[in-house]
Parts: C-alpha cells; sequence; structure tokens
C-alpha cells in the first residue's frame, strides 16, 4: 500500500538532522518505517535486529540517503550483549540523542496453553529491553542534558483483542514504564513518550487478517483509511524532534480512531 503523503510533502525537522538515532527491531514492518523516516531527516541511524535478510536489504535501498542506517545483529533477549552493543555503538560514534523501543511480538497465544517459559519468553521480547535500552543511553543523554526515548505501545491491550493477554500485559506495562522514566530523567532533560500505534498494514499482518478482517477494522475506525508504517514513523519524529521540547511522560494514539 502507497503511503498517500509523497516525500516532497513531508514534515522536515531540522533539530534531527545529524542527530544519532537508536531504533530496536528496524529490519521489517513499523521499525523500518522509522528508520527510513529517521534517515530521510538525515540523521545518524542504528538499528538492532535479528532478521537479517530484511535488515540487509533495508540498509541497501537506503544507501543513496547522506546517513545510509547501520545494521547491527542483537538478540534484545541477551540483555547483557544488548548492553554491550550499545556501549560499542556509543564508543564507535558518541552517545546517542534518542532511542525508539520498537522491537516487539504479537505472536497469538491462548490462555491454557501458556508456560512459564512462554510467559518469561513473551516478556523478555516485548517489555525488557525497553528498561535496559533507555538505561543504557540514559548517561550520554544525561551528559549532553537532553534526549528523548519514544516506546512503541500497542492498541490491542485498550481494546481487549483476543489471544494476545501476555502481549497486552506488556504493552500496558510500556505506558506505565513511560511515565515512570519520564518522572525519573525529566531532571535530565531527557523526555519520555510513547506512541500507541492501531492495526498497521505490514507483511506480519498480513499474516493474522484475511481482506475481510481488514475491511472490519477499517469499518471500526473513525477515519476510514488503512494505517501504514509510515503514519507511524510521522508521530515517532515529532516527538524526537525539537518541536516536542517539552512533550514528556504521555501517551499518543495513531489508530485512525479504531474503537
Amino acid at each position: 500500500m502507497d503511503y498517500p503523503n509523497p516525500p516532497e510533502r513531508r514534515a522536515i525537522y531540522p533539530s534531527i538532522a545529524g542527530k544519532r538515532v537508536l531504533v530496536t527491531g528496524g529490519g521489517s514492518g513499523i521499525g523500518a518505517g522509522i528508520v527510513e523516516a529517521f534517515a530521510r531527516q538525515g540523521a545518524d541511524v542504528v538499528f538492532f535486529d535479528i532478521a537479517e535478510e530484511d535488515s540487509r536489504a533495508l540498509v541497501e535501498r537506503l544507501t543513496a540517503e547522506e546517513h545510509a542506517p547501520r545494521f547491527e545483529r542483537v538478540d534484545l533477549l541477551d540483555i547483557t550483549a544488548l548492553k554491550a552493543a550499545i556501549a560499542r555503538v556509543i564508543g564507535d560514534g558518541g552517545p546517542f540523542d534518542v532511542l525508539v523501543n520498537n522491537a516487539a511480538n504479537d505472536d497469538r497465544h491462548k490462555v491454557d496453553e501458556v508456560t512459564e517459559d512462554y510467559w518469561d519468553n513473551r516478556l523478555g521480547v516485548n517489555l525488557k529491553h525497553h528498561f535496559f535500552c533507555a538505561q543504557a543511553v540514559a548517561p550520554g543523554m544525561r551528559e549532553r542534558g537532553s534526549g528523548a526515548i519514544v516506546n512503541l505501545g500497542s492498541i490491542s491491550w485498550h481494546l481487549a483483542l483476543p489471544e494476545l493477554a501476555i502481549y497486552q500485559t506488556a504493552k500496558a506495562a510500556i505506558e506505565g514504564l513511560t511515565r515512570a522514566l519520564a518522572r525519573d530523567l525529566g531532571g535530565d532533560g531527557i523526555r519520555v513518550t510513547c506512541v500507541v500505534p492501531g492495526n498497521v498494514r505490514t507483511p506480519r499482518q498480513l499474516k493474522w487478517y484475511t481482506p475481510e478482517g481488514e475491511a472490519e477494522i477499517v469499518a471500526a475506525q473513525c477515519l476510514k483509511g488503512r494505517l501504514v508504517p509510515e503514519d507511524v514513523a510521522a508521530l515517532v519524529l515529532f516527538l524526537a524532534s525539537d518541536d516536542a521540547r517539552l512533550v514528556t511522560g504521555h501517551e499518543f494514539f495513531v489508530d485512525a480512531g479504531w474503537r
């Protein structure tokens, strides 16, 4: 699906140009849209993912940009390796100005089938790395007296969608984490916000929805357009920019009014 707003009509944020940006789960879907959006703003983007084929294809597609993104294969479940990777990348190019905690996995699951191992794994995939990524980038932001952390939530728990109990638990917690970090880090000039996407049309989401299912989602939205990654990226860009200098501690929906 083509994004209806062509590049020449999209907002440009001069304050983002040259900023160092870290995006987790940036190889595909919403994450890839966010990586591309920052790269087109002239940011110095690093993204973590385990999907090597998609990630390398994204880098190849964006090599024409002034600052092509840099891909690092990092398993976010391994917190020691994650922190080491962030330290290494900071050592290579300096502290990050922006962190986008995007990585997640919304595999469906039935309550009766959940094991303790599966519970721990899903919370690791969808929640734990948000905190430790923020912890790892905060010292550099603190030294500069500014920074922006944007967490990705989900409309799913607000709608109580079925067969997503653990995912929705994690996504609800991310909104709480956003407010807590905004309070604890605000004195250092670090802003923390949360973007809550609706149902975004990505190859992964198309695994779950038939054309009829997509039509039902659109029918439940106040606005009848189909969300795509660029819609989410547009909000992330604003929240990361200096235009949002006093915006922190809240969640912001981009869901076309899905009820």
